[in-house]
């Protein structure tokens, strides 16, 4: 009895594997797509850009940093596939006007054609105590990180419904999956990523546009460098559980994954554990990927809790020793 149960769990799992690509979104080809990234003069957006030109693709590069884009467009036309390849750079901040994030997509599919793929990857980070950050932080990082990827998408997503294709990328965080110590202001605008992407999947799916949140664990940037100064003891203390991932290998999983049409983008073992755990009513691209979810989730949550066991660890150890020391210090 129990070998035939098992041998019907078998052929079911291969009926699975089977069946899925049926149902699975067709694959974006990038060669002549037009892409644009923003926050694409630096960090992952830039690698993201040169990973698609690579492909084949054409780049519309959006940052606010002129000179940043010049240079990142050199950088980018050493890794071209033919002759008829551009790279089209425009300065403007994401986050601040709708309608001047609309002209100048506006300008950029005049030159390049309708957008095919639009990668939100425009963010800033700050970190420290809930009540060490100063309060017009909170409200800078929403319109950064939030905003200035709900602008862009809104500026383009007519046209891809229209045409019924498309693919939309935002560039979330690990610490969208998990709120940790130190990033207050960073992770509810992380979080917010999600929850319009979920919204937005299930409004652009019938017409074949599908929508991609990557989850991206620490990773070797110029903005990550810059976050890495102001951390608290316990954020630095934290972030050494893990260790730092290349913009490059990054790059390349993201670009997969929404070629794909996979909402879920994730790096590395610990990714691949968080984006299970906080699957919840999150779509799936395939019927393996719901499996995967369904058996892996028991096992994955035991091991999160003994995680979050040491995070509260040493949270608790960094308090006292700064109790500690203050306390020496009003005994001198």
């Amino acid at each position: 009895m129990l070998l035939l149960a098992a041998a019907f769990i078998v052929a079911f799992v291969l009926l699975l594997y089977m069946v899925s690509p049926l149902i699975s979104p067709k694959s974006l080809k990038l060669p002549g797509a037009h892409v644009v990234v923003t926050g694409g003069s630096s960090g992952i957006g830039k690698c993201i850009a040169i990973e698609c030109y690579k492909q084949g693709a054409f780049i519309t590069l959006i940052a606010r940093d002129e000179n940043k884009l010049l240079q990142t467009k050199k950088e980018i036309e050493k890794y071209s596939v033919n002759d008829k390849q551009v790279v089209l750079c425009i300065s403007v901040d994401v986050s601040k006007d709708y309608e001047q994030v609309e002209n100048v997509l506006k300008q950029a599919q005049e030159k390049l054609g309708p957008v095919d793929m639009l990668v939100n990857c425009a963010g800033t980070s700050v970190t420290g105590k809930f009540e060490d950050i100063e309060v017009n932080s909170f409200e800078r990082l929403m319109a950064v990180n939030y905003l200035g990827s709900v602008y862009p998408s809104r500026a383009v997503i007519t046209t891809m419904k229209e045409r019924r294709m498309g693919r939309i990328v935002f560039v979330s965080s690990q610490a969208g999956q998990l709120g940790l110590f130190g990033y207050t202001a960073y992770s509810p605008t992380k979080f917010a990523l999600r929850g319009l992407a979920e919204a937005l999947q299930m409004e652009v799916k019938p017409y074949n546009v599908y929508v991609t949140v990557a989850y991206p664990p620490d990773t070797d940037t110029p903005g990550f460098a810059e976050e890495s100064k102001t951390k608290p003891l316990e954020t630095k203390l934290i972030s050494e559980t893990s260790s730092v991932c290349q913009a490059e290998q990054v790059a390349r999983v993201i670009v997969k994954d929404a070629i794909q049409g996979n909402f879920n983008s994730s790096v590395g073992s610990d990714g691949y554990m968080l984006s299970i755990l906080t699957s919840g009513m999150s779509p799936v691209t395939s019927i393996t990927e719901g499996l995967q979810q369904v058996v892996c989730m028991g096992i994955f949550r035991i091991i999160g809790l003994f995680y979050l066991g040491s995070f509260d660890s040493i949270v608790r150890r960094c308090m006292m020793q700064r109790e500690k020391s203050e306390s020496a210090d009003k005994t001198e």
